[in-house]
């Protein structure tokens, strides 16, 4: 698979990216976004497919849980490799490869979606859908590549968001069978999408480009993993990212077994949170360009905060609208943080290539290195995340029949965000050591604008 190859890529250079750069890129961007959105429908499948199995499946509330969590833990998992294979063997050539192997997990699961398959079958089923999660972190580190700093909050919050949009779209999809067919018919769901896989693979092939400037840099990997933003980032991105996809997964279930809604009464509402929370991500990308990062990082965390609250309160009183209320704003709030938080990863390390003396084009190289380097690891951490929200309702159910505990844990932790994004980003000056063996000796300036 020799692809077509770009060998001179310099999208800071203006004049480059005005006569040809931004014409490639764009073109990149939108089949890569196509890619990328069939890639989370099928991570998130199970978010449906539950919703289609009733009684004569013979699985309780807490095995529909472990099934969407291992779904999520190995789509995280399987983001690190994903974020190398671009530079090994090209964006373009990759992402024809991603987006063939959809068809594994969705053929598996058109055979088995049954009555009578065994729990174990699902499990394993469940966790092929997994590949569907890696698209994402191939596909933003091919995309981090095309485009210059001061145009990736809204390249990469565009292909983040309309990836995203993915995972309502198989809601949709779910719905309208459940609507029309009745919930015996999960197959109708999986038969859509087998024809779409195809074609994302095709549109791949025929329109993107490899870029070959693009290596995997094993010295920038150490170095990311070294460095204590890596590991921070990774932290706040668990709570935008992983609420995101945590939520997305659980949403229709916390419904049907807190508020004992029926498949398409869970259905006709489940969509809508991951919808919203998925067209907003560009707008926070683009807030955190003209803003900065952390501060719409730190605000959004806030009021998430604030929209858990609402939702913990409406579990107590046991009011469906309310607590619709407050899930849907922690769906919008979570997209808008997505775009703001991997807006700040290229921003942080072209700051810590200036803070290192570099300048120019050194810094601006010093930054598309860590950056692109850490964002795998960044993007894996987060999505577990995800796992760690169904675990916590699969717990809390188990044990008080309603999710309100869960979502007191996670209200501690939006709390824990806002401390970090203020004590590290935004306070003045800014006490965080360039990399995890050392500290500057002077007071650096702070990461405001990042």
């Amino acid at each position: 698979m020799g692809g077509r190859w770009i060998e001179r890529w310099e999208p800071e250079d203006e004049t480059f990216w005005r006569e040809q750069g931004e014409r490639i890129a764009k073109r990149n961007l939108l089949f890569s976004v196509i890619s990328e959105h069939i890639g989370f429908s099928i991570w998130t499948l199970w978010s449906v497919m539950v919703l289609f199995m009733g009684p004569e499946y013979g699985i309780d509330p807490a095995g529909k849980f472990f099934l969407i969590g291992t779904a999520t833990f190995v789509g995280a998992l399987i983001r690190i490799p994903y974020t190398f294979a671009v530079a090994r063997f090209g964006g373009r050539n990759w992402t024809i490869v991603s987006a063939a192997l959809l068809l594994l997990p969705t053929g598996f699961a058109y055979v088995v979606m049954e009555p009578g398959t065994s729990y174990g079958t699902f499990l394993l089923v469940a966790a092929l859908t997994g590949v569907g999660g890696g698209n994402f972190a191939s596909s933003m580190t091919n995309i981090n590549a095309f485009f210059p700093l001061r145009k990736k909050g809204w390249a990469l919050g565009l292909n983040a968001g309309g990836g995203n949009i993915g995972v309502p779209v198989v809601q949709l999809i779910g719905l309208l069978v459940i609507g029309t067919a009745g919930a015996a018919h999960p197959r109708i769901v999986l038969g859509v999408y087998i024809p779409l896989i195809v074609v994302a693979a095709l549109c791949s092939a025929l329109f993107m480009d490899n870029l070959a400037p693009v290596k995997n840099d094993t010295g920038a990997v150490l170095e990311a993993v070294r460095a204590k933003h890596t590991w921070i980032m990774a932290f706040l991105y668990i709570g935008t990212f992983g609420s995101f996809i945590g939520y997305s997964f659980a949403f229709g279930l916390v419904l049907q077994t807190q508020f004992g809604r029926t498949p398409l009464q869970a259905a006709s509402l489940t969509f809508v949170g991951p919808l919203l929370g998925s067209l907003i991500r560009p707008v926070g990308g683009s807030l955190a360009d003209r803003y900065g990062g952390a501060r719409i990082t730190l605000w959004t965390f806030v009021a998430m905060a604030a929209a858990t609250g609402v939702v913990v309160y409406a579990s107590v009183i046991e009011s469906l609208t309310v607590f619709l209320v407050g899930f849907i704003g922690l769906f919008v709030l979570s997209g808008l943080g997505n775009g703001s938080t991997f807006k700040m990863i290229p921003a942080i390390f072209l700051a810590q290539g200036h803070r290192k003396g570099l300048s120019g084009e050194e810094a601006e190289a010093y930054g598309r290195r860590l950056s692109g380097a850490s964002m795998g690891l960044i993007g894996a951490i987060g999505a577990v995340g995800g796992l760690g929200i169904n675990l916590a309702f699969r717990q809390s159910f188990q044990t008080a029949g309603t999710g309100t505990s869960a979502f007191v844990a996670f209200l501690a932790f939006y709390a824990a965000c806002i401390v970090v994004t203020w004590a590290v980003y935004l306070r003045r000056p800014a006490a965080v050591p360039d990399t995890a063996e050392g500290a500057a000796t002077e007071p650096q300036r702070g990461y405001a604008e990042v």
